[in-house]
């Protein structure tokens, strides 16, 4: 693991914004980057790339709910209540690049950025370390002490969108998983297979990333309107060999369904569960893929599915952007944590991730 020489920064503002004493009264290794990097709504901490360990403490006075967000826009830590004068600890782990979202987007701010929200935010104490390697406690590894990472390959459903009301389900699966799990979220707006492929700022850039039991899960479809059924099975069979060439573990995801309904309250056959123009059935051609190349299938199409459907017409608007945008195919803030949240059952069930290692 790359070691870094980690300055302390001049503290934003003065430690009494916060309802705990100052961090070094808890004795920290020197090197350690703490509160004094904090105002009483953000955090700062002048870091070059890397995986970063977040600890926090939470609580004060009075009953408190904070949630952490962190870079462009990425769920850390869900909102956690705590009753008063009660404190409680909780750690994640961080990726930081550049740039800090989307591939093709722009680089962002340097270091690592935390936004401290919720209802009623308590932090009353926090500490960043470079991330260390830890044993996986899954019988692949063998137990093996590593840094494990989920990158995620996909598109506008799955990236870290920049702005509301906006968000894939990418960006909030970082908030069901505890530390020792690093989130890099290199999908990004507008790619198909082909382009992910062709973009060297995407597969490119990602494949000599992955490090063996990386699991690395690939979500294209949205955007292959006019990719034939060959290039597009192919196309998913190269990105499987390339994440195996490099010891990773890839996991096909099926599209997110678009809210498209017939009027008996199904969803439509062909524009919200991915038949393109060409008359691919993208989900079916994913879970033939993975059939045969024996790779791990989220079928995220019938789970999104079943749940539209079960909402129902009204029920499902809050899910996509349709009340902001009269868009049926991008998920609200709501819609994507939901969305996530089943991703991450998926994972546990599946035995991709311990669940030791989930919320």
């Amino acid at each position: 693991m790359r070691r870094f020489t980690l300055a302390l920064l001049v503290a934003l503002t003065a430690a009494s914004a916060f309802q705990a004493a100052p961090a070094q009264a808890h004795g920290r290794a020197p090197g350690g980057l703490g509160i004094e990097n904090c105002s009483a709504t953000a955090c700062h901490f002048d870091v070059p790339p890397g995986d970063y360990d977040v600890s926090v403490e939470l609580g004060g006075a009075d009953a408190s709910g904070t949630a952490i967000t962190g870079e462009t826009r990425r769920s850390l830590l869900p909102e956690t209540a705590v009753d008063a004068g009660r404190r409680v600890h909780r750690s994640f782990t961080v990726n930081v690049r550049t740039p800090e979202g989307e591939p093709t987007g722009p680089d962002g701010s340097p270091g690592l950025d935390l936004t401290i929200g919720g209802p009623a935010p308590a932090l009353a104490d926090i500490r960043v370390t470079p991330a260390l390697p830890q044993a996986l406690g899954s019988a692949r590894a063998g137990g093996t002490p590593i840094l494990r990472h989920i990158y995620l390959i996909g598109d506008s459903t799955v990236c870290d969108q920049p702005a509301d009301p906006y968000s894939g389900w990418g960006q909030q699966l970082p908030q069901y998983l505890r530390k020792g799990l690093a989130v890099a979220n290199y999908a990004d707006s507008g790619e198909s297979t082909v382009t992910y492929l062709a973009d060297p700022r995407l597969w490119a850039t990602v494949r000599p990333l992955i490090r063996p039991h990386d699991l690395v899960l690939i979500q294209l479809a949205h955007n292959d309107k006019q990719t034939d059924e060959s290039t597009y099975r192919t196309n998913l069979e190269t990105l499987v060999t390339g994440v195996r060439d490099k010891g990773g573990e890839p996991v096909l995801v099926t599209p997110i369904v678009r809210r498209w309904f017939n009027a008996d309250g199904t969803l439509n056959n062909n524009t919200a569960l991915l038949v393109n123009g060409l008359g691919v059935d993208h989900p079916a051609v994913i879970r033939s893929v993975a059939a045969a190349e024996h790779v791990p299938l989220i079928d995220l199409t019938a789970r999104t599915k079943a749940l539209v459907e079960s909402l129902g017409v009204e029920g499902s608007k809050s899910i996509y952007l349709y009340n902001e945008k009269r868009d049926n195919t991008h998920t609200s803030v709501h819609g994507a944590t939901v969305y996530a949240g089943l991703v991450r059952d998926e994972l546990v069930a599946q035995d991709l991730i311990p669940e030791g290692l989930s919320r």
